[in-house]
């Protein structure tokens, strides 16, 4: 599914990324864990083709990245979502209308983006609060209305930059399982975190960076 070989990044003399290699196979489930400053944001943005690395290659489902056209990534990037740390949503659209975006973009029909949108947001728990604004949400709240933003499209893979760095450990389990739920359904997973305690007990692979570099 993810194939990366000796990828590496610079932002000019400084290395964000350093030689990795790393595959992810199709409906796997991986965390990315690391210091701050260990290249996790860095790498997920490469695999969401929001950047090109300065050396090495980067494979989704056998197409390189650095070897299509801009509107050719711009469709790949409609199969994979991403979740953000600070939610990036839109406080002047409802909770609907922020999720259905994704729909709009990809020219869906009118009738086909309400039915998707209600599914989603019935799915994550807040089919109650469609036509509420961002700011009237908890912040857990916020973080399954970026997650339903990201998985409405159904995308094959869903990419998660610290998800839950902001929210406290109830919220944060919630948030844990609806991504396993979402992986179960088939859709490739990759969290990134520094949350140690996320990793304490679960049985996904993990993958640990410093310094730009795969130590484990």
């Amino acid at each position: 599914m993810i194939q990366i070989y000796h990828v590496s990044k610079f932002f000019g003399a400084n290395e964000a990324l350093s030689e990795l290699n790393l595959r992810v196979r199709k409906g796997e489930f991986v965390f990315i864990t690391g210091p701050s400053g260990a290249g996790k944001t860095t790498l997920l943005r490469l695999i969401f083709g929001a950047g090109e690395p300065t050396r090495g290659q980067i494979l989704i489902n056998g197409i390189n990245l650095s070897r299509i056209s801009r509107s050719k990534l711009d469709l790949l990037r409609r199969k994979m979502g991403f979740v953000f740390q600070d939610f990036k949503l839109l406080n002047s659209r409802t909770v609907s209308q922020n999720v259905s975006l994704a729909l709009e973009v990809a020219g869906d029909r009118r009738s086909l983006i309400r039915k998707k949108t209600h599914q989603i947001l019935r799915a994550v728990g807040l089919e109650s609060k469609e036509q509420s604004f961002p700011l009237q949400l908890s912040g857990g709240e916020q973080q399954r209305v970026a997650i339903a933003r990201a998985i409405v499209n159904e995308p094959l893979i869903l990419l998660a930059d610290e998800p839950t760095g902001n929210l406290d450990p109830d919220i944060t389990r919630e948030i844990m399982i609806l991504f396993r739920s979402i992986n179960l359904r088939g859709t490739t997973v990759i969290v990134a975190t520094h949350n140690k305690e996320l990793l304490k007990n679960t049985d996904q692979r993990i993958v640990i960076l410093n310094r730009g570099k795969i130590i484990e």
